[in-house]
């Protein structure tokens, strides 16, 4: 493996569209929905591609405790702690600072913790070109996933003449558009120059920290002193202080929207973003309804579409003519919404009220 090889794994997200079984002490990266927790998934996914003393974990400090019990191995220096969430681009600046300090001449991907990735293989395969091509390139490089159909829960990037071909061949970035609408997305698709936004990053850190630092100065200008103070003993109250005034800012809006270097590299490896029921459910296998369900016995009676989560092996879940739901069953919470649901996270919202303290 190229000891110049890195890999940020951003896992500091609340995670509300995974409530019930997301709380506020422990997100969705640390959920175990699809054989493993996604933290650890992602995790070993990439011990495959870098050097695992290469990997860097940012996460906030109420989840510094659940991320050691789910990666035991990864290094103390290695698990970086937010003091709070203030989006992609402070986490990404607070991360290139710690591997420049290290090895000035790394080349990082970035991800999010939450993907499934069908065939690893292949996957393996595009990272490591990905970051052979930004060693030799100033590009900042995003993975560009080939659309599976109109959806409007991903953000959309157009490119020069992609055509939808898996190439394995950079392409310069035309426009970032964030979730349109499914009428837009079907205009996107058949263009053929429009792919989902991963949310997968590859650059040298010289070359991020140039752009980051250029376009994105009220984040940046918070880490200075970052030589003298990351990776000493008065690091974290040096990261306390910058986070106190950073503004909340995403990588797309601060950074890739805005430069004239932005590359996607086009990929086609089996992807899934996790991040609501909804999405769980189209990933999921079925039965002959089309219900996707993890119970320990299931009696459904001309019901349909469904995704069903019993937490209690031996409890019997009944059902009968109900469609497109999401029925989530766990010690002190049931949940059942439609499927679709555009309102869930304004809806959960109401947790935040005293007197369902006991829930969050």
């Amino acid at each position: 493996m190229n000891t110049n090889h890195f890999c940020v794994i951003m896992a500091g997200s609340s995670g509300n569209w995974f409530w019930p079984v997301s709380r506020e002490q422990r997100p969705k990266e640390f959920l175990n929905l699809t054989g493993k927790p996604f933290l650890r998934e992602t995790y070993d996914r990439f011990c495959q591609i870098v050097p695992k003393e290469n990997i860097l974990v940012v996460t906030l400090d109420k989840y510094k405790e659940g991320a050691k019990e789910i990666l035991p191995d990864l290094a103390d220096e290695n698990l970086l702690i937010e003091p709070y969430g203030r989006h992609t681009c402070p986490c990404m600046a607070y991360a290139v600072y710690t591997i420049l300090k290290r090895n000035p001449e790394a080349v990082i991907v970035s991800t999010p913790s939450d993907h499934i990735i069908e065939d690893e293989d292949r996957f393996n395969k595009v990272i490591l070109s990905a970051l052979q091509f930004a060693e030799k390139n100033p590009v900042l490089m995003t993975l560009g996933i080939v659309p599976k159909s109109p959806s409007d829960n991903y953000g959309y990037i157009q490119v020069t003449g992609g055509r939808h071909a898996v190439t394995e061949t950079p392409l310069q970035v035309k426009t970032f558009t964030e979730k349109p609408s499914e009428e837009l997305a079907r205009v996107f698709i058949r263009t053929g120059e429009f792919y989902w936004n991963s949310g997968i990053y590859i650059w040298a850190a010289k070359t991020i920290q140039e752009e980051m630092e250029r376009l994105c100065p009220e984040v940046t200008n918070l880490f200075v002193g970052w030589e003298e103070n990351i990776g000493t003993r008065d690091e974290k109250a040096f990261i306390e202080r910058a986070y106190a005034d950073c503004p909340k800012i995403s990588l797309d809006h601060g950074v890739m929207e805005k430069t004239d270097d932005a590359w996607l590299f086009p990929a086609d490896f089996g992807w899934w973003d996790i991040g609501s029921w909804d999405s769980l459910y189209d990933w999921a296998i079925k039965d002959r309804r089309e219900n996707a369900v993890r119970a320990g016995k299931l009696l459904a009676d001309e019901s349909k579409g469904n995704l069903i989560i019993a937490r209690n092996p031996d409890k019997l879940v009944a059902i009968s003519d109900v469609r497109d739901s999401i029925i989530i069953d766990t010690d002190d919470v049931l949940l059942i919404c439609p499927r679709n649901n555009r309102t869930f996270k304004d809806f959960i919202s109401d947790i935040a009220m005293p007197e369902y303290e006991e829930y969050r």
